[in-house]
């Protein structure tokens, strides 16, 4: 019933032409109608002898002039479309279908007099993909006939979908034979998958038979998405199919309105020319009837019967699509014969605005023109027409069948760029949910994490594993994760970069503050032991063996322990420059003063004996001083030389911990650090050695006791520095250097002042010249 109201269009378009003054004045336009009867035989069998004529005799056998017809409307199908168009493009005959789809048919190359009005299967499964992808299907199954509309649309659809970033689980050929065994495979491969989305290219004869072993099985639970091929077609609007296809989304071709058709389909009537038998059997089929009575018990027809009364796809005008086609095309080829009669030599559409030659039909012709419904008509280089589709939902009718809807539209020449537009409120879905499904292998990867390929599957089936740290992965389904620059790190829910964290040895620090409070407290004893050493000034204690030197080693003590200070806090270019030079210059006048103070004692012991009486005269308190001096100007300048050529800066770390900035100061130059440590050691390897050697002088002389015990300290301190100097990262480096400043400090000033400070505080009686005389009178 369908395929005769299309034939039946055809005649309707030809006839308003003819009837239109302003379309092909004095040219009245005929046709043949053919019947294919579903076969590809007679299909090419009828074109051919469209083309060729159908008189047994030929009045020129040149063969030459234009062919019988000036263009054929159809096939309907691709797979005799292909077969048709194969033969009549080698003599340029145009060939117009309304519903050959097959994407092959595009190529002018192989086609080249081939042209539709409906769009190709390219076009059809970008729309199916559009579709896929609004809702995140990226898991799905594919059905498709064994001919040339399936093929090629199930091949075009598995290239676009990988692009897309979807992938298809299954893949099933449903066969033309309809064999039993081959579709109960196809529904068990259904039935078994996870994928809850079924793509389907076919046609209702061969889908069918697949339906009705989906109902023996029981597969509900699917989202169906139908082809333009059945996406509209009734035979599956019945109530047994409505619990496995309701909810059904399809992809249909454009609907249109015609003026007029209905009442002209209604006025159709039969006659009696024997060379046009096709309205006597629509009728006979119609009205159950027959006009040649053969048996008992028919019904004869009179002719007269009312059309009005019936009820059929035939006089269903409501949706119409296949029909709106037909009437395009044949208002395409009436466009095109129309422009060419009327062209303008010099204004023509072809090269050198020349026009087409009448008594030389090409299929060249340029058509564009707008239909009374407002659809644009014209084909692009390929022969294509302009790609716009409904969108069709499956939806229950109040009687319990399947009524299609109307849902959306699919529009690759929107004006707005938005290529799908879908009415959500108006959806059905055939789910418990009653909202759409999942279907995907693998649940989307969230921030934070990436796609990891499981070996043997397509890509759409993935574990989400955690980004490593210092990488990040702001976006959903994330591939690869970002590493994040060097000033930043990952935050623990590795979605975003942030600052890293700064690490140095501040003042707030636990550690910072006890190394804080050490110095504080050293540099508190140092000025303690000086206001004792200044009260107590002129007593023998003090006033032995320089106490000058006394109160300068107090000084350089109290210099070490606030140089300590330049090592904490976060390290900036003074500080750096600073904290090493301080603390050199320092240690080096401490150490200068006691070197000093030893040689005062050898010089005293010696200059007491008779052999010994001048060594005073060489070593008196101008040559003590200026010794020290001279000890520490080399410093300074090995200080002045280190920070002029190699000055040490501040440092951002991030090699001890990748998280973190250690902001540290480097030395600038690994030499200048040596000769400034070198030089301390040197002065404080000899100061020992001296003090070493008089360990054994009378009681009276017993200091150098007592900096051979400060200098034993001092050395252990700073031998055992090293090696922890060198293995502690970040600012525990800097803990470590401040450690060895405060200890070899503190073992400094308790080893020379507090056996001095013990006797002046605790036991003033011998702070006396008498008693110190008195115990070296004793011994001799």
């Amino acid at each position: 019933m369908a395929s005769f109201q299309q034939a039946q269009t055809m005649v309707f378009a030809i006839d308003e032409i003819n009837k239109n003054p302003n379309m092909l004045p004095n040219i009245t336009l005929g046709y043949h109608l053919y019947d294919n009867c579903v076969m590809l035989g007679m299909a090419f069998r009828a074109a051919i002898s469209l083309v060729s004529g159908t008189e047994e005799s030929f009045s020129n056998l040149n063969c030459t002039g234009p062919p019988p017809v000036i263009g054929i409307v159809g096939d309907s199908n691709s797979t005799p479309s292909i077969a048709i168009s194969s033969v009549l493009g080698l003599f340029r005959v145009p060939i117009v279908s309304y519903f050959a789809t097959c994407s092959c048919l595009s190529n002018r190359k192989k086609y080249p007099s081939f042209f539709r009005t409906i769009p190709s299967d390219t076009f059809q499964v970008r729309a199916m993909i559009k579709i896929l992808k609004h809702f995140g299907w990226t898991w799905v199954g594919l059905v498709y006939s064994d001919d040339d509309y399936g093929n090629h649309a199930a091949q075009s659809f598995l290239q676009d979908v990988q692009v897309f970033g979807g992938c298809v689980d299954f893949s099933e050929i449903l066969p033309l034979d309809n064999n039993r065994k081959d579709i109960q495979h196809a529904v068990g491969v259904i039935k078994a998958s996870t994928a809850r989305v079924v793509v389907v290219f076919s046609t209702s004869t061969y889908l069918l038979p697949l339906m009705d072993e989906v109902v023996l099985q029981n597969v509900t639970d699917r989202q169906w998405i139908a082809s333009e091929a059945w996406a509209t077609s009734p035979v599956f609007h019945t109530q047994r199919l409505l619990p496995f296809l309701g909810g059904t989304l399809g992809i249909a071709i454009r609907r249109g309105e015609i003026q007029g058709l209905h009442e002209f389909l209604l006025h159709l009537r039969p006659n009696n020319d024997q060379r046009n038998n096709m309205v006597r059997i629509f009728w006979e089929n119609m009205f159950k009837c027959r006009f040649n009575i053969g048996g008992r018990g028919e019904k004869t027809c009179s002719g007269q019967e009312d059309l009005s009364n019936t009820d059929t796809a035939y006089t269903d005008v409501s949706e119409l699509r296949a029909s709106y086609n037909v009437y395009k095309t044949v208002y395409a080829l009436a466009h095109a014969l129309h422009d060419l009669m009327r062209c303008e030599e010099g204004r023509g559409p072809f090269s050198g605005n020349s026009c087409a030659d009448i008594t030389n039909l090409q299929p060249w012709q340029k058509v564009n023109f707008t239909t009374d419904f407002g659809d644009h008509v014209s084909f692009d280089e390929n022969g294509d027409a302009l790609a716009i589709y409904d969108v069709m939902n499956w939806q229950p009718s109040s009687d319990g069948s399947i009524v299609v809807r109307t849902v959306g539209v699919v529009n690759e020449g929107a004006a707005t760029g938005k290529v799908l537009t879908l009415d959500e409120e108006a959806l059905y879905w055939n789910f418990e949910t009653k909202k759409p499904p999942r279907s995907v292998c693998s649940e989307s990867c969230s921030p934070g994490t990436r796609r990891a390929r499981r070996k043997g599957l397509p890509v759409c089936c993935f574990d989400c594993l955690p980004c490593a740290d210092g990488e990040i992965s702001n976006t959903t389904d994330a591939n690869e994760c970002t590493i994040c620059t060097d000033d930043f790190w990952s935050n623990p829910d590795k979605d975003r970069c942030i600052p890293k964290e700064e690490d140095f040895l501040s003042y707030e620090d636990p550690l910072g503050i006890s190394l804080t409070t050490a110095s504080l407290l050293g540099t508190f004893f140092c000025a303690l032991v000086m206001a004792i050493f200044a009260h107590h000034r002129n007593t023998p204690i003090v006033r032995a063996n320089n106490s000058e030197l006394s109160f300068l080693l107090l000084l350089s003590l109290k210099l070490c322990f606030l140089c300590v200070l330049l090592f904490i806090g976060r390290p900036q270019l003074w500080t750096c420059q600073l904290r090493h030079a301080v603390f050199g210059i320092s240690f080096v006048l401490c150490i200068s003063s006691i070197l000093v103070k030893t040689m005062v004692v050898i010089a005293v012991f010696k200059s007491s004996r008779p052999e010994g009486k001048g060594a005073m005269k060489w070593f008196g308190t101008a040559q003590q001083r200026s010794t020290v001096m001279v000890l520490t100007a080399l410093q300074v300048a090995i200080c002045i030389v280190w920070l002029s050529n190699a000055s040490p800066t501040p440092h951002k770390n991030s090699q001890y911990v990748s998280s973190k900035i250690v902001y540290e100061c480097a030395i600038g130059s690994v030499a200048g650090f040596a000769v400034l440590l070198g030089y301390i050691g040197f002065l404080a390897a000899v100061s020992f050695l001296l003090a070493f050697l008089a360990r054994n002088l009378p009681d009276h002389f017993n200091e150098a006791k007592f900096i051979t015990f400060s200098m034993l300290i001092f050395c252990a301190v700073w031998i055992a520095f090293v090696p922890a100097y060198v293995s502690s990262p970040g600012k525990y480096a800097v803990a470590v250097e401040i450690f060895a400043i405060l200890a070899s400090s503190f073992g400094l000033l308790l080893a020379i002042f507090a056996p001095k400070c013990y006797i002046i505080l605790l036991h003033p009686e011998k702070n006396t010249k008498k008693n110190i005389m008195g115990r070296e009178t004793q011994k001799k």
